[in-house]
């Protein structure tokens, strides 16, 4: 199995570095997997890039360099029983409500939250379900950084098949300095807390949850007082006949601290706030997948050079965005 897909992208007040207007692949990756037996395994190959609101795009060929590489996630899961399972290697993260690659959201592009959650880390997690309850404990390496600090845990509950709630919680347990495009210096260096709630009624499926992080000071890090953000945010999808729907979301993130203070931005500047609204209309037939997105960005109490445009002075953003593809 695999996809592939592209993307042409319009956007106003671009980052330096960044086009107004583009053509890239978004996705090239075939998937080789064993689900059954008690040895099993997942294998993810190819090229990717990751449109993200509120961020330059980064194409293809570096985003594949500078991320994740060319095997994004893989690993190996040893599931003795229908309750237990135990997985190794490159694994998709436990945080958030969106996942890390376009063609696994109903959005082209992940949101404001998204930006303070790590996507794929190196680890060992442990997963075990009971009745309605489903754990799972990770040891891994947070924003991809190779080293291995960070615990985390969730916990899901199904109240029936239209309600699930999802607490999910960790961070690092030791400070590093390692930084990189992939691993961000302070969001390595976070706690983060999610409560994400699912409900899904006739055509409707909605997602609310708040997210919260916090950033140490430390002087290994640079930080002379502690920064933190909290966010909102409502994803929500309507499927029409004919394998049509749209998709929406709205969020808010707002963060503490004082540049005068030595506070870490965390947004667009110490003590940032920006808020989002987007809206994906798409349609789907059998492998063949087509979608328009309209993405806004606002951001208030910005540090000038820390927000969009050529100066990093605006404060605003808008993207206008088509992906097409095929899931085969």
């Amino acid at each position: 199995t695999g996809v592939a897909s592209g993307i042409a992208q319009w956007e106003n007040n671009a980052f330096p570095g960044d086009r107004l207007d583009q053509l890239d692949v978004t996705n090239g990756q075939v998937f080789v997997q064993k689900v059954d037996g008690p040895v099993q395994f997942f294998a993810q190959l190819g090229a990717y890039s990751l449109p993200d609101l509120g961020s330059p795009y980064i194409r293809s060929g570096k985003a594949t360099g500078n991320f994740y590489g060319a095997f994004p996630q893989w690993f190996v899961k040893y599931a003795p029983n229908d309750s237990m399972s135990v997985l190794a290697g490159n694994l998709p993260t436990l945080i958030g409500a969106e996942y890390t690659f376009s063609f696994e959201n109903v959005n082209v592009e992940r949101g404001l939250l998204w930006n303070q959650e790590n996507a794929v880390n190196r680890g060992v997690q442990v997963n075990y379900t009971t009745g309605p309850l489903a754990l799972s404990f990770s040891w891994n390496d947070g924003f991809f950084s190779n080293r291995y600090s960070w615990l985390w845990g969730s916990a899901t509950y199904t109240i029936n098949p239209s309600n699930i709630v999802a607490f999910i919680g960790g961070g690092s347990v030791n400070t590093e300095t390692v930084s990189s495009a992939v691993t961000p210096l302070y969001q390595n260096n976070e706690q983060i807390y999610n409560v994400i709630y699912t409900h899904t009624s006739g055509p409707w499926t909605l997602v609310p949850y708040i997210q919260y992080t916090s950033v140490p000071s430390d002087p290994q890090l640079g930080t002379a007082q502690r920064a933190s953000t909290f966010g909102a945010a409502l994803l929500a999808t309507y499927a029409l006949d004919g394998g049509y729907s749209v998709a929406g979301r709205v969020e808010y993130i707002s963060s503490t601290g004082d540049a005068n203070a030595g506070a870490p931005s965390l947004i667009y500047g110490p003590g940032s706030n920006a808020w989002s609204l987007t809206i994906t209309p798409t349609y789907q037939k059998g492998v063949f997948f087509a979608r328009g997105e309209l993405s806004y960005v606002k951001a208030t109490s910005t540090t000038p050079g820390f927000a969009f445009g050529p100066t990093g002075t605006n404060t605003s953003q808008t993207r206008l965005l088509v992906e097409t593809g095929i899931l085969f």
